[in-house]
């Protein structure tokens, strides 16, 4: 996919990025994936040849310069800069200036990409005491990494300003830079965090991925947890190529919803209670979500509240009160998106009655969103569509916006379904009946020989 999807940028953004390896490649990558005026400056020095990756450059010197700038404004990418120093580098416009950019691009609807640090090409850097100088009215900070300085020693070969690297890793000049050490970088406070405005959206580019070796993209797909500790999107992808497979994948924050406020009418007993391998069925699916690292987990209760809550005892989960219930499923799905934190990219609607879920049909459906960034994501049995279903960031307004006893299944001709198909036909097993239950406990007893 291109960039500007990737970072779930709009005509409104106002973007800033910083680091190395690509950075600003990847800043008229982004401009040019986003449709209409463009506007791209700098807060820190650009080389002169870049200019010409713009199709327009003005330098700008005062506020009425860039007062008709604006009032003439051309198709395409304008980049916007201070004057050119004797090294070939061109300045950014005064903090002021930035301001009176802002202002315009704001009333007129524009996106603002901003070059906000050097690096000197190198793969790597660490920020100076200056560094990077982030306007604070940006909304999006994107902190680039080129991972072909993984693996190689720490020097200036492959970091610029490698003393202070050292410094925020605890690597010694000579040492490899490990895919650890550079997520201990992106961690640091005064390492990739650095400057970033409390209101910014703050995303990794991990640029290069092709050239990174297969234990260290390993590894840094295993921390992706960890980084999102701190970041709201981790991108991976070579922006050096361009085009639409610019970007690999998209990891962000993944919600799970575990509907329950039922009354289980149909069954005649608690649905969400009923004993499931020595657990209470919600548990075992509430259970299910955090060991695939859905976060965070909410469980949405409305005709039974204290006994789901001691059935969910000591996991940590956020329960949700659903005082609609009777009303219909859509007052659950509703309550669980009001509580989903901002940056959440997706979310898993996950039935309480689902007593075959497993953490490898969520991690396939979550992979297969994370290549895509399709806005709904179903398992399909032989043709037969079944739960759980993801739903991106994108359908949440529709979702939001439904009415009775209906599910997200009432937004699927909104949005095209992306399949991923699943040989295990126990996933379409829901338990609505008596006979529903009987069921499943025969194919325990013919599996295990015993009931579960």
């Amino acid at each position: 996919m291109d960039i500007g999807r990737a970072l779930r940028a709009t005509r409104r953004s106002k973007v800033a990025l910083v680091g190395s390896g690509g950075k600003t490649t990847a800043l008229f990558a982004l401009a040019r994936s986003l449709e209409g005026p463009v506007i791209v400056t700098n807060s820190a020095h650009l080389g002169r040849h870049q200019a010409s990756l713009a199709d327009r450059h003005v330098v700008v010197r005062s506020l009425e310069e860039v007062d008709t700038v604006f009032s003439s404004l051309g198709k395409g990418v304008t980049l916007i800069t201070g004057i050119e120093q004797g090294n070939g580098r061109l300045i950014g416009p005064s903090p002021t200036l930035l301001e009176r950019i802002c202002y315009h691009a704001e009333r007129l609807h524009l996106p603002v990409i901003i070059e906000a640090d050097g690096s000197r090409m190198r793969p790597l850097k660490a920020p100076a005491e200056h560094e990077p100088p982030i306007p604070e009215w940006v909304d999006m900070v994107v902190v680039v990494c080129g991972l072909s300085g993984v693996g190689k020693p720490l020097s200036d070969v492959t970091v610029f300003r490698p003393e202070i690297f050292g410094q925020r890793t605890g690597l010694a000049m000579g040492q490899p830079v490990t895919s650890s050490t550079l997520i201990k970088y992106l961690l640091h406070p005064q390492g990739g965090l650095k400057n970033i405005p409390g209101n910014a959206r703050r995303i990794v580019l991990l640029n290069q991925w092709d050239e990174c070796a297969f234990e260290d993209q390993t590894m840094l797909l295993q921390n992706l947890f960890c980084l999102h500790q701190a970041y709201d999107s981790i991108v991976l992808g070579n922006v050096i190529r361009g085009g639409l497979d610019a970007v690999i994948a998209v990891h962000e924050p993944v919600a799970g919803i575990v509907l329950a406020a039922g009354a289980s009418q149909r069954l005649g007993v608690p649905k969400q209670l009923l004993p499931w391998k020595g657990k209470p069925l919600v548990r075992k699916v509430a259970e299910t979500a955090l060991e695939a690292h859905l976060s965070p987990v909410i469980v949405v209760v409305g005709a039974l509240v204290e006994p789901i809550q001691q059935a969910l005892v000591n996991l940590p989960v956020q329960i949700v009160v659903n005082s609609r219930w009777q009303e219909g499923v859509s007052t659950s799905v509703i309550c669980g998106l009001e509580t989903l934190p901002i940056n959440t990219g997706a979310a898993f609607f996950l039935l309480s009655d689902q007593p075959y879920l497993s953490t490898d049909l969520i991690h396939a459906l979550r992979e297969r969103h994370a290549y895509t960034l399709a806005p709904i994501v179903a398992p399909f049995v032989k043709g037969q569509r079944a739960n759980p279903v993801l739903f991106d960031r994108v359908t949440f307004p529709a979702l939001s916006q439904l009415q009775g006893d209906v599910g997200g299944r009432a937004i699927f001709g909104q949005f095209p379904v992306l399949p991923l198909e699943w040989a295990d036909e126990r996933i379409l097993l829901d338990i609505d009946q008596p006979v529903d239950w009987d069921q499943v406990q025969k194919m325990e007893r013919k599996r295990y020989g015993s009931a579960g």
